[in-house]
């Protein structure tokens, strides 16, 4: 677990670093702006591995079950999350389209989403801490975006060609991952 959590600690508290505007211009200001891009990078990469290690070895050693979520419920409402997840994170890459110019930061809104969609349906500490935390720094992310007054993206009035194509690629990344959770997570998702 410690692991896990001094991971999530070096991703977030790097991501959490880039909002602090004062702060971050000394250090590129110090060191240079492809210096500091190098040391986000890698620290954002040692976090993301012992985020990944850590709740592997977390689940190896044995869930600790915090809540019991009704499965039943909960399961197809995080299979719905979790499309909607893939199409906000395929408008993150896409160009303008409407559903982009909704979602303003797509990115953000795919993170919260997806958390989200983990946590109505796994109730034990590490999914809790993993999940949880993603989903609160989202959250902040948001909140500190807003702050800085960041538009996001362009504003579209109607739907159209890019937004088809965001959707069909997103569904198809949905499909994949629902067939391949289980051979890379080892958890099957559907």
């Amino acid at each position: 677990m410690s692991l896990l959590i001094l991971g999530l600690v070096l991703f977030l508290g790097i991501h959490v670093f880039t909002t602090l505007r004062a702060p971050r211009a000394a250090v590129i200001g110090r060191l240079g702006e492809g210096p500091y891009k190098g040391l986000y990078s890698l620290v954002a990469a040692v976090g993301l591995v012992l985020i990944v290690w850590g709740f592997s070895r977390y689940r190896s050693a044995g869930y600790i079950q915090i809540w019991n979520p009704p499965f039943s419920i909960f399961h197809p409402i995080a299979l719905v999350l979790l499309w909607f997840a893939l199409v906000a994170l395929t408008a993150a890459y896409a160009p303008p389209s409407r559903i982009k110019s909704i979602l303003r930061h797509p990115m953000l809104v795919a993170v919260k989403v997806w958390a989200l969609s983990h946590l109505l349906v796994n109730g034990d500490l590490g999914s809790l801490l993993l999940f949880g935390s993603l989903l609160a720094w989202a959250i902040y992310d948001r909140i500190a975006v807003k702050r800085r007054g960041d538009q996001g993206a362009p504003v579209v009035s109607a739907f159209g060609r890019n937004d088809v194509i965001l959707v069909v690629i997103g569904t198809v990344a949905y499909v994949a991952i629902l067939w391949l959770h289980d051979s890379i997570i080892g958890v099957a998702a559907a």
